[in-house]
């Protein structure tokens, strides 16, 4: 039987009120908070009506909000949150940082040897520059190609998500702020378009920005002849490659740019690298990142080189995040995409991602780009709270990214807990 306008209206208002009712002291510390934060919460990402949840803390894989409740993380702080909310190597990395102070204002020991590792781990980048975030890591990495190249085009693509200044909606417009480079916005997955943008643009083109599965833009991977057209075209015209791994790179050892047989001129790396703390990273041939050697071309940045990042990245990569550790977590996100594509295809409840990166949207046709995509914003409200009510989060959107601490008990909470959302609203897409 079909869902009705009326009978998914009829669902949220009841959804709502169980919320409302269930959260008072989040409901509370929002209100209070918007006294000084517009909009409630310094981060727009994590609000959503009536109020968010605030969380009072987190242990391993689950979260805990101000009014007791607890549920299991399945958002990962966003892909971030790699380690779990405690996991006692990144502690003891933190506080063996604590022990030799902070903030030096010069090199330090730490900085050096996770720049080793990830030049080690991806064969693309032979030289890599710190940033406090993956935001950061995209505006450097645009920078560097503008100026190496001398040009001032940049290819990007409708639904591309490289930071919170650089954004892209479904329909090619730049969303919030815009940062003043001549946008090139082509069709994702669009092969023989992108193909003609690139040779009408040949003679201004610094560079190529593309996420290797769009992210916050639903979790739609490229096909790999579209990214091979883009890695080809870019070495003819004279222009620079960059594969934003922000998001991607926990796909292998080497990052899904490694998983895919990818060599871009430049990669750019945030999230997890900092063992959950606030990092990020640009790196690529050595050509172009020695603009940066002896100080020729400015990039300054007073926590850069944090000590606690530095440390935390270091632990996580070297004693957890091996790419033997990678490729498990990768397969352990295909199978649970696969049971959950099980459980919700017939009724029209699609998984979309790759490895531990999904997100579900509510329609029976396939998606390849952000234009494809139906929005079905009250489903995807009914879908969230319907998880929180079974202590389940994720994302408002429908971002899930697995973290180290989800293991096979989780999984199988969150199927039956998709399941049970199934049964219960069948018939809810069209």
């Amino acid at each position: 039987m079909t869902m009705t306008s009326a009978d998914l209206d009829q669902a949220l208002e009841h959804a709502r009120a169980r919320y409302v009712a269930a959260n008072p002291a989040s409901a509370a510390a929002y209100e209070d908070a918007r006294a000084v934060f517009p909009g409630g919460t310094t981060r727009s990402t994590v609000y959503y009506p009536p109020f968010p949840l605030t969380v009072g803390s987190g242990a391993g894989a689950r979260i805990t909000d101000l009014d007791g409740h607890e549920y299991v993380d399945l958002l990962g702080e966003y892909t971030a949150g790699l380690y779990g909310h405690d996991h006692p190597v990144i502690r003891r990395a933190i506080e063996g940082a604590l022990d030799a102070g902070w903030g030096y204002g010069a090199p330090g020991p730490g900085e050096a040897q996770l720049a080793r590792v990830l030049c080690e781990r991806f064969d693309s980048i032979e030289r890599v520059r710190f940033t406090n975030s993956g935001t950061e890591a995209n505006l450097l990495a645009l920078a560097t190609a503008t100026t190496f190249t001398g040009r001032t085009s940049v290819l990007v693509f409708a639904g591309g998500y490289h930071g919170s200044v650089l954004s892209f909606g479904a329909d090619g417009r730049p969303l919030a702020i815009d940062v003043p480079h001549r946008w090139v916005v082509g069709t994702y997955n669009d092969v023989a378009g992108t193909d003609e943008l690139i040779t009408q643009h040949a003679g201004d083109l610094a560079a190529i920005l593309v996420e290797p599965m769009l992210g916050a833009g639903g979790c739609v991977p490229a096909r790999l002849e579209f990214l091979q057209l883009l890695q080809r075209r870019a070495s003819e015209v004279g222009a620079l490659l960059i594969l934003d791994e922000v998001m991607t790179s926990r796909m292998s050892g080497g990052g899904l740019q490694d998983r895919l047989g990818l060599r871009p001129d430049l990669t750019t790396l945030g999230k997890y690298v900092g063992g959950g703390l606030s990092s990020g990273a640009f790196g690529g041939r050595a050509d172009v990142l020695d603009l940066y050697d002896g100080g020729g071309v400015p990039h300054a940045g007073t926590f850069n080189n944090n000590v606690f990042s530095m440390a935390a990245g270091l632990a996580g990569l070297t004693e957890l995040f091996t790419p033997a550790v990678a490729d498990e977590l990768f397969e352990r996100g295909e199978h649970l995409r696969s049971r959950l594509n099980d459980v919700g295809s017939a009724a029209g409840v699609q998984w979309t991602g790759l490895g531990s990166i999904m997100t579900v949207h509510f329609q029976r046709t396939a998606i390849t780009n952000a234009a494809d995509i139906d929005p079905a914003p009250g489903l995807r409200e009914l879908f969230h709270l319907e998880m929180l009510h079974r202590g389940v989060y994720l994302a408002r959107r429908g971002l899930v990214a697995l973290s180290l601490s989800i293991g096979a008990d989780e999984c199988d909470r969150f199927v039956e807990a998709v399941g049970e959302f199934v049964r219960r609203f069948d018939g809810v897409v069209s």
